[in-house]
């Protein structure tokens, strides 16, 4: 966990296409290598949920971690897209909304993502040249 204070931390459901879709598009668009990925089933998002006290064995929020800040759900997701630039960032409008309202779309969708976008069977092996950008 030590050495990686200066990026921005995401963890996620290594299991979930829809989280594994959505690690690929952060990818894709984090042209200044900011985000570091680790799934929450991995060595290091273990270590990580211990570290802020949650469920070891619940995988339900994308997380991010700024510092020593935690982020989950709808709030997570918006941070991202606001480090993102490129016009990503003018979705963090949506912070606004009250987080509660937030949550309850994010809550809904994440109770049903196995259902709408699958499940693989084993966590995603990155690429050779995404290697240093995942956490374990």
């Amino acid at each position: 966990m030590s050495g990686v204070k200066s990026k921005y931390i995401v963890l996620f459901d290594g299991v979930c296409n829809l989280c594994s879709g959505t690690v690929q598009f952060l990818l894709k668009r984090d042209k200044k290598k900011r985000f570091l990925f680790g799934s929450l089933q991995g060595k290091t998002g273990q270590e990580y949920l211990r570290k802020y006290h949650l469920p070891t064995d619940q995988f339900h929020s994308f997380m991010l971690i700024e510092g020593n800040v935690l982020y989950t759900r709808s709030t997570a997701v918006l941070r991202m897209l606001r480090y993102l630039g490129r016009g990503w960032q003018l979705l963090y409008v949506f912070i606004y909304v009250p987080q509660p309202i937030r949550d309850g779309v994010y809550k809904l969708i994440a109770t049903n993502r196995y259902k709408l976008f699958g499940k693989k069977d084993a966590c995603r092996v990155p690429a050779a040249d995404e290697r240093e950008r995942f956490l374990d």
